[in-house]
């Protein structure tokens, strides 16, 4: 499932073919994607205005100059191609995806610029909603969010006040959204080997200078991996040369059986499930 990174890559390639743009067309090619879309959706985005392209946790939000806005979720395979005068772009390519098939294309944008933006989604685990923009706190699924990790409001006070008396892992908490938003499998397990915290011990007994260091791993690999464009396994080269996915520079996530990266340690990173998620960690040195 694309996480924080991937969906802030995402927003970074739509944002300049829709923000200030108005919605000349809109298609909707199947009633339902993960959801029912609702049932006013062609007709409540057409001729509308995107003032803004957001991103709350793992949603795409498009402010609209109307009273809703435009909630996005990519689900697991949910993707955008755009197509406009310098050909077809796809932002954010991410692990594991496929190639856009013509059958799973569900729902088409077209802008006053001439742009058309469709949302491919073979699984359909996606969905879209409109969602009065007044109230938007409010809904379901954000009334409940933690702070965003990238934000001044996730520190270590907050991991801190979350943590104490809790026998689960830190990786385990790190993906309840309602303690942080966005955090996923892949860059809680890279933030928890740069930190050298187990993500089995409990989270409970980890002392605040730790969590202190925590905070500052998940940050550094968050906004690593929003300027690399998310894990992509596409090898994709920068101006400079350089590779820009941030698959290329995992620690230890799908390297199972590896040496362990960390300066002066001679451990190899292990494979172990937890919680039902995949976790990968180094022995030797995260405790």
């Amino acid at each position: 499932m694309p996480e924080l990174p991937e969906v802030e890559t995402v927003r970074g390639g739509l944002a300049p073919v829709l923000e200030g743009r108005r919605l000349a067309r809109v298609e909707a090619r199947r009633p339902d994607l993960r959801f029912p879309l609702p049932e006013n959706f062609v007709q409540a985005l057409t001729g509308a205005r995107v003032e803004r392209l957001e991103r709350r946790a793992k949603y795409l939000l498009a402010r609209l100059d109307r009273e809703d806005t435009l909630v996005m979720h990519l689900g697991m395979s949910g993707r955008f191609e755009i197509a406009g005068r310098r050909g077809v772009d796809r932002p954010g390519e991410f692990r594991f995806a496929a190639e856009p098939d013509p059958k799973h294309a569900h729902v088409l944008f077209e802008t006053d610029a001439g742009t058309k933006i469709t949302y491919f989604d073979p699984r359909r685990f996606g969905y879209m909603a409109l969602v009065n923009t007044a109230t938007l706190g409010l809904h379901p699924w954000f009334a409940g969010l933690g702070p965003e990790p990238l934000s001044e409001a996730f520190d270590a006070a907050h991991l801190a006040r979350a943590f104490a008396g809790r026998k689960q892992g830190p990786k385990t908490l790190l993906l309840d959204q309602r303690i942080v938003a966005g955090l996923g499998n892949i860059y809680v397990c890279e933030a928890l080997h740069r930190a050298r915290i187990s993500p089995f011990r409990a989270a409970g007994r980890i002392s605040r200078p730790r969590l202190a260091r925590l905070v500052e791993a998940i940050k550094a690999v968050l906004a690593e991996a929003i300027a690399a464009g998310g894990s992509s396994l596409r090898d994709y080269a920068q101006a400079d040369g350089a590779l820009g996915y941030f698959q290329h520079r995992f620690r230890v996530y799908d390297r199972e059986g590896r040496p362990c990266p960390n300066a002066g340690c001679d451990g190899v990173i292990a494979r172990r499930t937890q919680a039902g998620r995949s976790s990968f960690y180094c022995p030797a040195c995260q405790r």
